[in-house]
């Protein structure tokens, strides 16, 4: 499939999600778009100040009286919730203004950093699981979490400017 034809079927799920019922409705009420954005900023707020806690720790700039794995169990658990309540709240969020958001680059942009982030969080927790020293075990295991650490932080600040961008990029 070309990419003319993509854009053609993604402008057309667009006009037909923004003719549904559950669309419309979120259209038609004044109050959930600002509700629903509200929420979605303060949930990205939890996850930022969460990762930034966990990642200033493992880059040894925050809280050394803890351990990489405390910070872990206590940090990582509200981002792992804020983001469901992202999804949720994102997702209605489409829902309501499909247009706006699928066909914009910046919104796939932001999509494709989401996962980035996902994947390093998981990355990063996993063998904290099994083993609450791992990080810190070797000079190549703090350098690679501190690698993750720098990456994720830049990947979670790119995610926020992509998000803000979406209503100012034109969609190609």
């Amino acid at each position: 499939m070309s990419q003319g034809a993509i854009r053609v079927s993604l402008r057309e799920f667009c006009v037909w999600l923004e003719a549904t019922p559950l669309s419309l409705f979120i259209q038609t009420t004044t109050w959930i778009i600002p509700t629903i954005q509200t929420i979605h900023i303060v949930s990205i707020a939890v996850v930022i100040s969460s990762v930034l806690v966990v990642h200033l720790h493992t880059l040894g700039l925050a809280m050394r009286s803890q351990s990489s794995a405390q910070l872990a169990r206590r940090f990582l658990p509200w981002v792992w919730t804020a983001l469901v309540v992202l999804l949720l709240t994102g997702t209605t969020l489409v829902i309501g203004e499909p247009g706006r958001s699928l066909p914009n680059i910046m919104f796939q942009l932001k999509m494709v950093l989401v996962l980035v982030a996902v994947a390093l969080t998981v990355f990063y927790q996993q063998p904290l699981r099994r083993d609450p020293v791992f990080w810190a075990a070797n000079r190549l295991r703090r350098a690679c979490a501190n690698t993750i650490a720098v990456v994720s932080l830049c990947v979670w600040v790119g995610i926020v400017f992509a998000g803000r961008w979406i209503a100012y990029a034109i969609d190609g």
